[in-house]
């Protein structure tokens, strides 16, 4: 076969030849903070259950009893015979939740983005997109037909000069951007790019996938961490990563989300979300209005571990979120490391270009509310390990 890169196979055959091959790890049994591979017990550090929700009591009663009550599914789009009334129910916890009129639920977080860019973007608009957006916002911006610029990561004076240049050129303009960047845990500035939108007559497009469930008053994401709620023209959310299921959210106002339910193709032409992970988010909705503590002790783990990793001379990106990355720099050597923490007991996964730039290869940990204080000391204690037998850069 000739037509696909024989690279990108070749390299994970030279990986697994040398015992580096970091990915697709059989997870056998989990408890959210632990998890096992072949009978061994692993502290996770890769996972993206930002309030250890996977196990939360309450949480996986409501999933059994939607089960019990509705089946293991829907068998069909929202538009037909797969609209059930907790499907209504979640979209309206979900739109209160974030302080918006309404909100659309879609079966994943990528097909939010795929639906709701190409339903809202058209051909004679331009998108605006931080150069180290999601790869399901890339996807999105691929078919929407629209014109495609990408401005340098945060960088608010290119992405004025793009808006100076072009806001006569396009019916619309349309700045996409990550609320939290997935791979560095850092925040887009959204303050400037709220100022900058209002001045240029602009629509601000939210990917807030990391933030939703972790940022601002009870999790209630980046632009209610800046105060910035009303200033969105859609805010994108999953449920895969704070809300224990699967599934993504777009909330707007009525108008918006009203238009991208009846045109976003990846929401008319896929089945609905099972009835058991539309029930595992009302479940963990539950949970956070219910125990507003579980904030308090996932930011004291994750100021925890900053601090822990920094005073052990690692480079972390200034990460202001539960995403603290280590960075590593080569390739090769970050599969190492991931390796060397699994034989330790540590569950944590790498980022190799072309995720990030070549030559920052990082290690992605991220922190739970859950995690208790002798498993992030261990933690700390194998990175302190392995940094005695490979070399970290100091500095990005």
């Amino acid at each position: 076969m000739n037509f696909y890169n024989q690279r990108t196979v070749e390299f994970a055959k030279v990986l697994k030849g040398k015992n580096l091959y970091p990915f697709f790890r059989s997870i056998s049994g989990s408890e959210a903070t632990s998890v096992q591979l072949n009978g061994k017990d692993m502290v996770m550090i890769g996972s993206n259950n930002y309030l250890g929700l996977t196990h939360h009591p309450h949480v996986i009663e409501q999933t059994i009893k939607a089960v019990e009550k509705y089946g293991t599914g829907c068998t069909g789009s929202r538009f037909l015979n797969g609209s059930l009334d907790l499907h209504a129910e979640l979209e309206y916890r979900m739109a209160k939740y974030l302080n918006q009129e309404a909100a659309l639920c879609f079966s994943t977080g990528m097909q939010t983005n795929l639906g709701s860019i190409s339903a809202l973007c058209g051909p004679r608009d331009l998108i605006l997109g931080d150069s180290e957006n999601h790869a399901s916002i890339i996807d999105g911006t691929r078919l929407s037909f629209a014109s495609v610029i990408k401005y340098r990561h945060s960088d608010m004076e290119n992405l004025e000069e793009l808006l100076v240049t072009n806001r006569n050129k396009y019916k619309n303009i349309f700045i996409i951007t990550d609320g939290v960047f997935s791979m560095t845990g850092s925040l887009a500035p959204l303050p400037k790019i709220v100022e900058l939108a209002e001045k240029y007559g602009a629509y601000i497009y939210l990917d807030d996938a990391h933030g939703i469930g972790v940022m601002g008053e009870l999790g209630r994401g980046t632009m209610n961490h800046f105060q910035v709620e009303d200033k969105m023209t859609a805010i994108m959310g999953t449920f895969s990563k704070s809300f224990a299921s699967i599934g993504g959210v777009l909330s707007g106002s009525e108008e918006v989300i009203n238009y991208v339910k009846h045109t976003a193709r990846s929401f008319m032409f896929s089945a609905s979300m099972p009835p058991s992970a539309a029930a595992t988010v009302i479940g963990c909705l539950d949970v956070i209005e219910s125990s507003p503590e579980i904030f308090e002790t996932l930011w004291d783990n994750v100021t925890y571990m900053r601090r822990g990793l920094q005073e052990l001379g690692f480079f972390t990106y200034g990460s202001q979120t539960p995403i603290i990355p280590v960075l590593v720099g080569d390739d090769t050597r970050a599969m190492q490391v991931a390796m060397e923490l699994h034989e330790r007991g540590v569950f944590a996964t790498p980022v190799i270009s072309p995720a990030v730039p070549k030559d920052e290869a990082l290690i992605r940990t991220s922190y739970m509310a859950t995690h208790t204080r002798d498993e992030l000391d261990r933690v700390l204690e194998v990175f302190a390990e392995i940094k005695k037998k490979i070399e970290f850069p100091k500095t990005h």
